[in-house]
C-alpha cells in the first residue's frame, strides 16, 4: 500500500458512535426526525450562557480585525493564560503562572500534545475502563502502548490490586477521566489519593516521572458530587481541558493544556508540550474565542437540563428493569445490556429507532452509551420504546 495502512484504515473506519450517528441522520430523513431517537453523540443540547454572545459582541466592537483574527503566540495568547493561570489559582488554590497554560484546539489537541510531549517508542499509558475509545488512537499515534484496568463493582470503583500491578518501568502516564465518558463516575477524593500515594512510591521505584493526565472536558456537568482537581494532590500532573461542553461550544474546538508548576522538570515538560505543538502543527489555537472563552471563565450553561434528563432516563430505565450505573456527571447513562453481546443489542434496539452506542470500544463490552444530551421531549417520548425493548427481554412483563 501506498500509504501507511494504520492511517488508511482510521479514515475508512469511523468510530462507532460517528457511524450510529450517520445512520440516525439517513433514518431522520426517511422517517422524520421526531421518529428517530438518536443518543449517540455527547453533542452539548442547550445553549451557550449569555456571556458567549455577549463577549463576541464586545470584542467585534472593541477590539481590531488583527487582534481579533491574527496570529496570536504559538502557546495563545499571553492575556489569556494568564486570565485562565489565575482563574485556577483562584478557584483551587495553586500557583500556576502564564507558562504552565497552552491553549489547544478542543481536549483532543490537548491530550495529542501532552502525549506526544512526554512518551517515547514502548512507554506505556494506564487508563481506566470504560474509556473515550480516541485514547487508544491517542497513544498508539504518540508510539506508546496502551494499558486498560477495568473499573469493578456496581459503583465502577478502581481496583488497586491491579492497577499497582500494571504500573512498571515503562509506564509513563495515567489518563484519568473524571467526570467519566461514558459512564458519567465520578472518582471520589479518597480514590484520587489511593491513585497519587501508588504512583509516588513507583516513581521512587523507578526513578521517572510518571504522569498523570487529567482529562477534564466534563469538570463542570455535575449533580452534587465534588471533583477533585487532581494538581492538588500529585505534582506530575498535567490537566487537559475543554470549554465545549461547559460553555456549550463543541465546534468552536477550544480548550488548554494547564502543567503542574511543581512538576518534576517542569521548564522542560512545558518546552516539550511547546515542541509537541509545534511538530503536530497545533498551534495558536483560534484566536477570537480564546479571548471569548477567557471571558467566560467561571460560567456555564444551563446544566440543570441534563440533571432533568439523567432523572427522567436513569428512573424510567431502572423501573423497566434495565441496570444503569448511577452517573453523578457528564451527560451519559451506561447501561448493561441484557445480553452479553452489546452490539447485538444495540442492533435490536434499532427496531424501535432507539440509538444506542455499544461499549465494546470503550474497552468495557456488555453496556450501552445512552447520551442524555438531547431535548427533554425526545427523552419522554422515547420511554415507550424503551418500554417495549425490556419487555422484548423479559425485563418487564407484557
Amino acid at each position: 500500500m501506498i500509504f501507511p495502512e494504520k492511517m488508511v484504515d482510521l479514515g475508512k473506519n469511523r468510530s462507532v458512535i460517528r457511524e450510529l450517528f450517520e445512520y440516525g441522520n439517513k433514518r431522520k430523513t426517511e422517517i422524520g426526525k421526531d421518529n428517530v431517537f438518536d443518543f449517540s453523540l455527547g453533542n452539548p443540547s442547550v445553549d451557550p450562557p449569555k456571556c458567549v454572545n455577549e463577549s463576541i459582541i464586545k470584542l467585534l466592537t472593541e477590539k481590531s480585525n488583527i487582534e481579533l483574527h491574527g496570529y496570536t503566540s504559538a502557546p495563545g495568547d499571553f492575556e489569556v493564560r494568564t486570565s485562565i493561570a489565575e482563574y485556577i489559582n483562584k478557584s483551587f488554590g495553586t500557583a500556576l503562572s502564564t507558562d504552565n497554560i497552552y491553549m489547544t484546539v478542543g481536549a483532543a489537541a490537548s491530550l495529542t500534545i501532552s502525549l506526544n510531549a512526554i512518551c517515547k517508542p514502548g512507554n506505556e499509558v494506564i487508563t481506566f475502563a470504560p474509556f473515550f475509545p480516541e485514547y487508544r488512537v491517542f497513544v498508539e499515534n504518540a508510539g506508546a502502548n496502551l494499558v486498560v484496568c477495568p473499573l469493578v463493582g456496581k459503583n465502577f470503583d478502581v481496583d488497586f490490586d491491579m492497577f499497582e500491578k500494571s504500573i512498571n518501568k515503562n509506564t509513563r502516564a495515567v489518563i484519568i477521566n473524571s467526570p467519566n465518558n461514558p459512564s458519567g463516575v465520578v472518582l471520589s477524593e479518597e480514590t484520587i489519593k489511593k491513585i497519587s500515594d501508588i504512583l509516588q512510591i513507583k516513581e521512587k521505584e523507578y526513578k521517572e516521572p510518571i504522569y498523570i493526565i487529567a482529562d477534564e472536558p466534563y469538570r463542570e456537568l455535575t449533580y452534587g458530587a465534588k471533583v477533585p482537581y487532581i494538581m492538588n494532590y500529585y505534582d506530575d500532573t498535567i490537566v487537559c481541558y475543554s470549554f465545549s461542553k461547559s460553555l456549550s461550544l463543541p465546534g468552536e474546538r477550544l480548550g488548554y493544556i494547564a502543567v503542574c508548576n511543581k512538576a518534576k522538570y517542569e521548564k522542560d515538560l512545558f518546552a516539550a508540550i511547546c515542541g509537541a505543538g509545534r511538530a503536530l502543527g497545533f498551534v495558536c489555537a483560534p484566536s477570537l474565542f480564546q479571548r471569548v472563552c477567557a471571558m467566560c471563565l467561571g460560567k456555564t450553561s444551563d446544566i440543570s437540563v441534563y440533571k432533568t434528563n439523567r432523572d427522567l432516563l436513569y428512573n424510567s430505565l431502572t423501573k423497566f428493569g434495565f441496570e444503569c450505573v448511577h452517573p453523578d456527571g457528564a451527560f451519559y447513562l451506561f447501561m448493561k445490556s441484557p445480553i452479553a453481546d452489546a452490539n447485538e443489542f444495540s442492533e435490536f434496539a434499532k427496531k424501535y429507532e432507539l440509538l444506542l452506542v455499544p461499549s465494546d470500544s470503550f474497552g468495557m463490552p456488555g453496556y450501552v452509551r445512552i447520551s442524555y444530551c438531547v431535548d427533554t421531549d425526545m427523552i419522554k417520548h422515547s420511554l415507550s420504546a424503551f418500554e417495549k425493548l425490556a419487555k422484548d427481554f423479559s425485563l418487564i412483563g407484557e
